[in-house]
């Protein structure tokens, strides 16, 4: 099982890796789908999400992609919040539908294109859009173990805040503080279990920087954006599917 878990990993990492993304909410799906202590699945799937996005950080900086100022109203909202979110205790049925939600929410933003609205600024209500979609998502990062940057990634592409590839740099950055922020709060929990953590990242965080650096590279240099997100859109419908069915009993 942790092998074949490792290759589940690699494939998601590359996937996501190659739109900006880090994976965590597929990453948590699959966790959640193989019977892993529900409890501990934020941790893991935080951890792999640091791991990918932090190597594609730093390859978007390298190419001139990464913009912090631009991003820091989102940012401002969305790290407190992904703190909280992980301080929260869950049951595993509210834990189930809450994760279940979030991935058909993704797999629509990823399979339908928004449109791109002409003569939008960041200052007006869609700063205030930017504000509230990062307060909701850094939440929801912190409670079910995603980053949240799939949400922002189409409202960015909707008020024309950059190209595609500067938009997957954002996301990245996005992800990455708000995943930081949400361990930090998981791990302020009493009575964590550390070891079977331990034991699945042994297998799982080499597997997913190696995914992230493929689809970063991927995403840069060779693949269609598009023809990837629609794929990872459909990927994740059917994992949310078949939750919703486990969440059902």
């Amino acid at each position: 099982m942790p092998l074949l878990l490792a290759v589940f990993f690699l494939a998601t990492a590359t996937l996501y890796a190659s739109v900006g993304f880090g994976g965590g909410s597929t990453y948590t799906a699959i966790l959640a789908a193989t019977g892993v202590d529900y409890a501990l699945i934020p941790i893991i799937s935080l951890i792999c999400n640091i791991a990918v996005v932090a190597g594609s950080c730093w390859r978007y900086g390298r190419a001139g992609l990464l913009s912090v100022q631009r991003l820091a109203p989102a940012l401002a909202v969305s790290i407190p919040l992904a703190w909280l979110g992980g301080r929260m205790q869950l049951s595993e049925d509210a834990f189930l539908y809450l994760l279940s939600g979030a991935l058909v929410l993704s797999a629509l933003v990823l399979l339908v294109r928004p449109p791109r609205l002409a003569g939008v600024s960041s200052t007006g209500a869609a700063g205030w859009a930017l504000y509230l979609a990062g307060g909701a998502t850094g939440l929801l990062a912190g409670l079910v173990g995603i980053g949240g940057g799939i949400f922002l990634a189409p409202l960015l592409y909707m008020m024309r805040w950059g190209e595609e590839k500067q938009i997957a740099a954002a996301s990245s950055l996005f992800i990455l503080l708000n995943s930081l922020a949400g361990l930090a709060g998981q791990f302020s929990k009493p009575g964590i279990a550390m070891q079977p953590v331990i034991d699945h990242l042994v297998w799982l965080v080499p597997s997913v920087v190696l995914g992230g650096w493929i689809g970063n590279h991927l995403g840069i240099h060779i693949l269609p954006a598009n023809r990837v997100r629609q794929a990872t859109g459909l990927l994740i419908l059917v994992v949310a599917v078949r939750l919703l069915f486990r969440a059902a009993g």
